[in-house]
């Protein structure tokens, strides 16, 4: 299932992979559920894999993501 998929998901790769729309992955954001990591001056969201296989438990240690903006 992951296998198809980079480290670092899109938001819509993100909300295929559990099954929602990307509004409400954004309101798992706001409520603290994930953090997902900011790159670029727009500040675009990617999901690690880590962190979707612990929303849908299938992994148990998910330690939390820094969210500051990465710069290249």
């Amino acid at each position: 299932m992951f296998e198809d998929y980079p480290e670092l998901l899109t938001i819509t790769e993100a909300a295929e992979l559990l099954r929602i729309s990307k509004i409400t992955l954004k309101r798992w954001e706001k409520q603290g559920k994930i953090t997902p990591i900011r790159i670029n001056s727009r500040g675009d969201r990617r999901y690690t894999k880590q962190q979707i296989k612990a929303l849908l438990g299938l992994e148990t240690d998910a330690s939390p993501v820094d969210s500051s903006p990465l710069s290249f």
